[in-house]
């Protein structure tokens, strides 16, 4: 398998510390986790961030995971990097929307540990949602 590398948005400290260690158990993953919308835009922006794909939180503070998915396709370097939501709103009609809204797809919380990686790998896989 490729390195893949992720930014994973969420603004609960002790979810992104699960994540990042649950995602990382696949050496070939690489976590940067911004503990918050504006926080990964700036890092886009200014360059320090470069991934291959964001895992973005959904309901957040400020600025919820939507609004942050809009703003990414504003910045070049994120304009098609594949974005899948990670919420426990996962009900049909909400991952419909999410979606249409332009998301490679969504995973639920909460989230299995031991297989996180494996799901946000599948996901990559099936790639763009008709």
């Amino acid at each position: 398998m490729s390195d893949l590398k992720v930014l994973y948005v969420d603004d609960e400290p002790d979810i992104r510390e699960v994540a990042t260690i649950s995602l990382e158990l696949d050496p070939a993953i690489k976590v940067r986790a911004a503990e918050s919308g504006p926080q990964a835009l700036e890092w886009v922006a200014s360059g320090d961030c470069r991934p291959d794909v964001v895992l973005l939180d959904v309901m957040m503070p400020g600025m919820d995971g939507p609004s942050v998915l809009k703003a990414l396709r504003l910045l070049e370097p994120t304009r098609e990097t594949p974005v899948v939501f990670i919420t426990a709103r996962a009900q049909s009609h909400e991952r419909h929307r999410f979606l249409d809204l332009g998301a490679a797809g969504v995973i639920t919380k909460p989230f299995d540990p031991m297989t996180l990686a494996t799901e946000l790998r599948a996901v990559m896989a099936a790639g763009p949602v008709a």
